[in-house]
């Protein structure tokens, strides 16, 4: 599902809930037709991990009718500080769960692929976020990059595997220069947030920090592409992979003094986030 369609219907459900008339039904059918019952929901799979934000929380629920699996983040009592900070990253005074939903529709406008939202709502309180939420649907038959690389990935490097590694990462590169050439920034842009449908098709999700910057272009531009370069796993991408994706992403089969000075500057923050997690004794799968 391409973001937001359209096509796409919504309806108000009560003053601060809005649906997909698609959805809106099977949204009733749970009892989920206001922000407060929202907020009281327990049902599905908690998602919250020790690293959130205590204003954080994240949930996952089955709805019949049409079948679906949903995403739902909260946002409650984002202090102060971090909303005007959200602000000004994204120049517009608005929710937090707003800019994963304006970030959905932005990039559906230039084709980039994103989860559908389903429901929205807000509450505001002197003139500030009071709470929060956006419901996504599931990208069937898709999974994130960091859990599963397409199969000629593991296998040997030889024959028609090589072929659809090189088709892989041209496409993976044509994606992520699409999204940079219409002036975002994701950054967060790892692999865990980068999904493969079974068709091939890529989508990019967590778009709650997708922006498009007005100073320092330049600056998250290289931190997107640390954040990529850090999740290619040196077990399954090779130097020659590495330079294959910057080729393509550039357009530039012959790189100069300026592509040198990029590279430099994406393996040295990569090396500074493997160093990062190594102290904090998580995983690390980049070479230091």
């Amino acid at each position: 599902m391409i973001g937001q369609k359209s096509s796409q219907k919504f309806v108000k459900l009560s003053e601060d809930f809005f649906a997909d008339a698609d959805y809106a039904g099977a949204l009733k059918k749970i009892g989920l037709t206001g922000i407060d019952k929202v907020f009281e929901f327990d049902g599905g799979k908690n998602l919250t991990k020790a690293e959130l934000a205590r204003h954080r929380s994240r949930v996952k629920f089955d709805l019949d009718e049409p079948k679906t699996t949903v995403f739902l983040k909260r946002y409650d009592r984002v202090p102060v500080l971090t909303q005007i900070t959200n602000w000004l990253h994204h120049h517009s005074r608005a929710s937090t769960s707003s800019f994963d939903r304006s970030g959905a529709e932005q990039l559906a406008d230039v084709g980039i692929n994103t989860p559908r939202t389903i429901a929205y709502g807000e509450q505001w309180a002197g003139g500030f976020e009071r709470r929060s939420f956006i419901m996504t649907s599931r990208l069937e038959g898709a999974e994130s990059l960091e859990r599963r690389l397409p199969d000629s990935f593991c296998g040997e490097c030889s024959g028609e595997n090589r072929m659809r590694r090189k088709d892989f990462i041209k496409g993976l590169a044509d994606f992520v220069r699409r999204f940079h050439e219409a002036g975002f920034r994701h950054c967060d842009l790892y692999f865990s947030h980068i999904f493969r449908g079974e068709d091939g098709v890529l989508y990019l999700i967590d778009l709650q920090r997708v922006f498009k910057p007005l100073l320092l272009k330049e600056r998250s531009r290289i931190k997107d592409i640390s954040q990529l370069y850090y999740s290619a796993h040196p077990k399954h991408f090779s130097r020659t992979d590495r330079l294959r994706f910057y080729r393509i992403y550039t357009g530039r089969k012959n790189l100069g003094p300026a592509d040198r000075r990029f590279i430099r500057k994406v393996n040295s923050r990569a090396k500074r986030m493997a160093s990062h997690d190594a102290r904090h004794g998580r995983a690390v799968g980049f070479a230091i």
